[in-house]
């Protein structure tokens, strides 16, 4: 499959990655790269995935991709591939972040589910030139683009010290959501889990947590998404020649308040518009 590269002011170069501080100032991709996804979720987790991990990764990716959300992580083995597996299983979106070239697929054992999700609509993406190896300090600088290109990050599991915990540590700091299964307090695979619950990471046992937490309905299929995504038109188009206070777009938009709040919030942590304080709003562009 013919490799793409784009930068920064490439058309489909993703809005969420652009907000980051160290955006990549390239990206090579195989498959269909958008500037925006639709409700973007990173699901990450241990390469030494357990049986309850397993079931775990299986069930709620099935049911978010079947939402409409896009699955996006970093095709290693263990979570990141079921992950990956499970969303094309029930036909959803997803993204694979390498830490290798696109010509070096790692693990080399994940070249077909590569070449699986570039052909089903997704793509699979690098910062680095097509040839380059995987190396030990490339894997953190993809996990910035992982939580980079998400509106949050699902930990599935992690023992101490584990990548995903980078990962969860970038959504933090760019000020997004951070979710986290609990698990078994004597298992090793549940420590970063459930210390990230401790600190503030919303916890998981279901689909919906993830869905109430975006506004979102459970579905098994994309309607949800295309009404949040018409709220959003709505919301725009009454934006369009001046800022306005919420209580005017509320008023305009005949919507409910609590739909235009919490899409207002997800439309500002997407860049698509700003907070000037006091409750005042504009289109970011």
């Amino acid at each position: 499959m013919e490799i793409q590269k784009i930068d920064l002011n490439s058309p489909n170069y993703p809005k969420l990655l652009k907000q980051i501080y160290d955006p990549p100032e390239q990206l090579y991709v195989w498959g269909d790269l958008r500037t925006e996804e639709n409700y973007p979720l990173a699901v990450v987790g241990t390469r030494k995935i357990s049986s309850y991990g397993k079931q775990v990764t299986v069930d709620l990716t099935r049911n978010l991709a079947k939402a409409g959300l896009t699955i996006i992580s970093g095709l290693a083995l263990g979570v990141d591939g079921l992950a990956h597996q499970s969303c094309l299983d029930v036909g959803g979106r997803t993204i694979a972040v390498l830490g290798s070239g696109l010509n070096r697929i790692y693990p080399a054992l994940h070249q077909k589910l590569a070449e699986r999700i570039a052909r089903s609509g997704g793509a699979v993406i690098s910062e680095y030139e097509p040839d380059q190896g995987p190396a030990k300090w490339t894997f953190p600088l993809r996990n910035r683009i992982v939580a980079g290109m998400s509106l949050g990050t699902l930990v599935i599991e992690a023992p101490e010290g584990s990548g995903a915990l980078i990962t969860a540590s970038c959504s933090l700091e760019l000020g997004r959501e951070v979710f986290a299964v609990p698990g078994n307090i004597y298992q090793q695979n549940s420590f970063g889990n459930n210390q990230l619950i401790k600190t503030g990471a919303k916890v998981v046992t279901n689909a919906r947590d993830v869905l109430d937490a975006f506004n979102l309905e459970l579905a098994t299929d994309k309607k949800n998404i295309k009404a949040a995504n018409e709220e959003e038109k709505i919301i725009l188009a009454i934006l369009a020649t001046e800022p306005l206070s919420i209580d005017e777009i509320i008023k305009q938009s005949k919507s409910e308040a609590s739909i235009i709040s919490s899409t207002l919030v997800m439309m500002e942590m997407m860049g698509k518009v700003k907070h000037l304080g006091g409750g005042l709003y504009q289109r970011a562009n």
